[in-house]
């Protein structure tokens, strides 16, 4: 029936309005003093570097969270039962080194038996380390053994969970974490996710804010530093009865429309409201995620305001800088060192690390303030013990994976393919996924761009709940609905769930859309679980990125999806060991390559996997190695007396040469090598005198390529222009191509097997001849 006029529809997200019954301490006032002192000191002393503006509007936010309303332990800045705040807003990160510092420095003055040990502190010290590079020479960064802390947040910094800072990545992979949380404890940890509204502008921020919604994300709160600044704009959103120069809704309205509950905190420079608008949203149990919203000033009494202080602040030692002092100086008495003489790095830094000292003589000499700083990290410490935060009684065992013996070789009942029987790619990913979800009760969570059942991911449910999760509702199924068609929020949340630790994120559509849209997460994610690895030497967490419906057999849908390309964007296109690419071309290689890819831990794993199906290959009647062969990442299907070689990469290329042109080679006695890449990334992880031994160097300059995929990816196995020019790819006839079926879109692009066997004659012979 139409409408007779438009109304939202009821929410289940409340909206509520922050109401302050008490001063806030006066503690929290000189903090913050001191806080965006810290925050001046550090933009002048590595200046063009960093954002202050919005490191100060956000501090009162911050402070209350760390000293006021997370439960947690200092002591333990990987206990994993408790709260988290996620800086999804990651050009703050100057703001949060000196929350860090000021916080490591009080309760070393006030309790430091509540620090954790040296590595996992972020000191006064390490604060001459920020945007520093860890080969950086001077003398005091050395001698003091600052960290180098990177210009967006890492993992390399206690407390830093997930790296963030590309445009709304940050906000997804903070819900990643509530998610996995959600989906551990019978009483999720908190996850609150600090962002700016110009944050909220992405659309895979849109995307992700309501996934949280229909997933009843709880334990996610969103604090939203509204301050309307950005690097151009200094009206971001709407607000009033005014639209915004980017977008027409205030964050009040947007995060409504997408179902959170809503706290307006208003003045976000008040601490009696920010405290009051922080209890409000801890108080909510309505089975939403919640959002408090501060109205805030970029560059509050920093004296550069709105968005010139986005990315900018005062001149090296000017008289504006030292005026952003001067209020510390009055209200504790004390006088910061002012710089003269020729500007050296030593110099600057000898002034820098004298500006920290004059903080920590006032800190010193105001044990008052460091005993309230311990007194409230005691608290903290104390409330997350009372809470007794225990795993679920049924809940995911990632650990079992990594301790049942997986071996390549070894094919679990159940997942072997006879000869001659019809499979896709796809299915057999969606089986073993399947398999090893059983093994870990569940550790597996997967999502898809509404194609579940189209790229097969949906068999990794097989034995759980049916229908989508949700913490409430169905928390026993393990697959998720991201947004929808939603490849950059699905590509945040599985790094943040993955982040975690108890769980393996997958995320599945077609290799034309995850292999560019996720590209930004997963090279996030690898940053981080590399700045991770260097502090704490464990392994990385991996994330599975399914690249289903890949290369040129998807005719049917066109050029618009049948995209080569994608492979380029992730073959060893990160460091070695970060991403690893899986390339089978047989059905019965996907248990091989998957439990070898999972075995070396890579932060991100990437098959690639077509749709149609094909003819399981007879590899005894072929003369083939057995699929666990691909387990190395390259092998040969044929070794000739002649240095002449052929390389094959992709199902369309390997499935149309083993059924059409092997078995006439064969016949006609044409003598090359075959090689086969089942997975780059896994051959560069054989020590050199094996991957020397399975493919000789010197056969490179003597090979072609066929391949599914673009001839980029071709170019590290064949070394020879004329080699180069021989090969076959779906751009060799320079255009994309048409649409129709597998087997004539291969035909259109010179791959299919009367293409392949041809242009293998012509290359053989030209060998022969050359000799």
């Amino acid at each position: 029936m139409p409408r007779k006029r438009f109304a939202l529809r009821t929410r289940r997200g409340v909206f509520a309005r922050a109401r302050p019954d008490a001063k806030a301490a006066p503690f929290l006032e000189d903090a913050d003093l001191i806080y965006r002192t810290l925050c001046a000191i550090l933009f002048n002393f590595v200046p063009n570097s960093g954002h202050p503006g919005g490191s100060v509007s956000s501090g009162r936010i911050a402070a209350a969270l760390v000293f006021e309303g997370m439960d947690y332990d200092l002591a333990e800045p990987d206990r994993p039962d408790a709260d988290r705040l996620c800086y999804a807003a990651g050009h703050k990160a100057l703001g949060l080194y000196a929350l860090w510092a000021l916080r490591n420095e009080l309760a070393f003055l006030g309790g430091p038996g509540l620090l954790p040990g040296p590595r996992q502190q972020l000191r006064l010290e390490d604060l001459l380390g920020f945007r520093r590079n860890p080969n950086q020479e001077t003398d005091l960064f050395r001698r003091l053994g600052a960290k180098a802390l990177d210009g967006h947040p890492t993992p390399a910094t206690p407390f830093v969970s997930v790296a963030t800072g590309a445009s709304g990545v940050g906000l997804g992979a903070g819900l990643g974490l509530a998610l996995g949380a959600a989906d551990s404890y019978a009483r999720a940890p908190r996850v609150h996710i600090l962002e700016g509204e110009g944050g909220l502008t992405p659309g895979r921020v849109h995307e992700a804010l309501s996934a949280a919604s229909t997933m009843g994300l709880e334990n996610a709160i969103l604090h939203v530093d509204w301050n309307q600044s950005s690097i151009d704009s200094d009206r971001v959103t709407g607000e009033g009865s005014a639209p915004g120069d980017y977008v027409p809704w205030d964050p009040m309205e947007l995060l409504q429309l997408h179902d959170w509950n809503v706290v307006d905190a208003g003045d976000g420079h008040d601490f009696a409201r920010v405290l009051a608008a922080q209890r409000a949203a801890l108080a909510l149990r309505n089975g939403q995620p919640t959002a408090v919203v501060y109205r805030t000033e970029k560059g509050w009494r920093y004296g550069i305001n709105g968005r010139r202080s986005h990315g900018a602040g005062h001149a090296f030692c000017s008289g504006e800088f030292y005026a952003a002092l001067a209020p510390f100086e009055k209200r504790f008495g004390a006088a910061f060192p002012r710089f003269s003489g020729e500007r050296t790095p030593e110099r600057v830094e000898r002034a820098y690390w004298d500006m920290l000292l004059a903080v920590r003589a006032v800190l010193e000499r105001r044990p008052d303030l460091c005993a309230a700083a311990a007194e409230r990290l005691g608290a903290a410490r104390k409330r997350l013990k009372g809470l007794r935060r225990r795993l679920k009684t049924k809940t995911a065992r990632l650990e079992k994976l990594y301790h049942a013996g997986l071996r390549p070789e070894r094919v679990p009942e159940g997942l072997a393919l006879e000869p001659g029987q019809t499979a896709t790619l796809r299915g057999a990913l969606g089986k073993a996924l399947g398999r090893l979800n059983a093994l870990t009760e569940g550790a597996f969570m997967v999502c898809s761009a509404d194609l579940l059942e189209s790229t097969s991911v949906s068999e990794a449910n097989e034995g759980f709940d049916k229908g989508f999760w949700h913490a409430r509702r169905n928390p026993g199924s393990r697959l998720l609905a991201v947004g929808g068609i939603c490849e950059d929020a699905m590509g945040a949340y599985m790094s943040g769930l993955s982040a975690f630790g108890r769980h393996i994120g997958v995320s599945s559509s077609y290799a034309a859309f995850i292999g560019a849209l996720e590209h930004v997460a997963a090279r996030l994610h690898c940053i981080g679980q590399q700045a991770r690895r260097a502090v704490s030497g464990e392994a990385l967490k991996t994330w599975i990125m399914v690249n289903a419906h890949a290369g040129p057999k998807t005719g049917e849908d066109g050029s618009t999806h049948a995209d080569p390309q994608a492979l380029q964007l992730l073959q060893n296109n990160f460091p070695d060991g970060a991403l690893i690419t899986l390339t089978p071309w047989d059905p019965a290689e996907v248990w091989p390559l998957l439990a070898r890819g999972l075995l070396a831990r890579p932060a991100v794993l990437a098959p690639f996997v077509s749709r149609p199906a094909e003819t399981v290959a007879d590899r005894a009647a072929l003369r083939l190695p057995p699929a666990s062969a691909a387990a190395e990442g390259v092998y040969a299907l044929r070794r000739a007396d002649t240095p002449r070689t052929v390389v094959l990469q992709g199902s369309g290329a390997g499935n149309a040469f083993v059924s059409g042109v092997l078995p006439r080679l064969d016949e006609e006695g044409v003598a090359v090598n075959v090689f086969y890449v089942a997975s780059a990334e896994l051959f560069d992880l054989l020590g050199e005198e094996r991957r020397r031994k399975v493919f000789p160097p010197e056969l490179m300059t003597q090979a072609m390529g066929v391949t599914d995929f673009t001839l980029a990816t071709m170019h590290r196995w064949i070394r020879s222009e004329e080699g180069l020019r021989a090969s076959l790819h779906p751009f060799k006839k320079s255009g994309y191509l048409g649409s129709g079926s597998g087997e004539r879109v291969l035909a259109e692009g010179g791959l299919d097997g009367a293409s392949q066997l041809a242009a293998i004659r012509a290359w053989a012979a030209a060998g022969r001849a050359s000799l």
